[in-house]
């Protein structure tokens, strides 16, 4: 079990006994994990159809006391961020230009329980993709116009660029549902030979479809609502060049 997922499990109670001596708020490796995924849809950039550049660089500057904490958090905390970036990333089909790597910095400016994140993006040798992307020509004007599945989530579009996207409120998922209601691993979306299904993962308060509760799976057309706990989502079939974001 991962430090991200302690702290979601309630051991965090135990992390907070040990560092917040004269603080009233601290850092947690939840908000961090958040921010990273906000940062690098804020940073991806568009440099042609169907490819877009994330950022793969990043700095989480810490107030002194959050800066001992993640000391202490180490290697393995870095090593779980670098996971949720790279899937995150999978999840959205962009590109990464160099491996991922998160580094803590001290910075005065900053009190407890503040803390900001720059990025940027740097080139390898080997350039590494974020997730495998087929080299589709140009399809004639008389062909019909493939389509993308996305999801959006609360004013955010997701693309479903792998066979296999598992949403919930845990920090592991491809999607990251912020609720109290939706379960740690929820909902499954699957994505086959045309055709894309909603798996319940026996989640705690169900999954429903249009109303209709999901007992196993339900495929999805285009239009379909999707609700877990109080979270709607909303599944969408766009052209493929411009089934990414926005």
């Amino acid at each position: 079990m991962g430090l991200l997922d302690k702290v979601e499990r309630g051991i965090e109670k135990a992390v907070r006994g040990v560092f917040s001596t004269g603080s009233k708020a601290q850092v947690e490796p939840v908000e961090i994990a958040s921010r990273l995924r906000r940062e690098v849809d804020h940073k991806a950039i568009t440099v042609a159809a169907g490819r877009t550049l994330a950022p793969n660089v990043f700095d989480v500057m810490l107030s002194d006391d959050d800066f001992q904490r993640a000391q202490e958090w180490g290697t393995p905390l870095a090593e779980e961020l670098c996971d949720v970036v790279i899937n995150h990333v999978r999840s959205q089909g962009y590109t990464l230009q160099g491996p991922v790597r998160i580094s803590f910095r001290r910075d005065e400016v900053h009190r407890a329980g503040d803390f900001e994140i720059t990025s940027k993006t740097e080139r390898s040798s080997s350039p590494a993709p974020a997730a495998p992307r087929a080299n589709v020509p140009a399809a004639p004007s008389r062909q019909p116009v493939r389509l993308q599945p996305v999801l959006d989530i609360d004013g955010q579009r997701y693309s479903l660029n792998a066979p296999s996207i598992v949403l919930g409120r845990s920090s592991e998922a491809d999607i990251l549902v912020d609720d109290t209601g939706v379960s740690r691993r929820h909902l499954e979306i699957q994505t086959a030979g045309g055709t894309t299904t909603a798996v319940d993962l026996g989640s705690t308060n169900g999954s429903y479809v249009n109303g209709h509760k999901v007992a196993g799976s339900m495929e999805l057309t285009d239009g379909s609502t999707i609700t877990m706990g109080r979270t709607k989502i909303i599944f969408r079939l766009l052209p493929a060049n411009t089934g990414g974001r926005p």
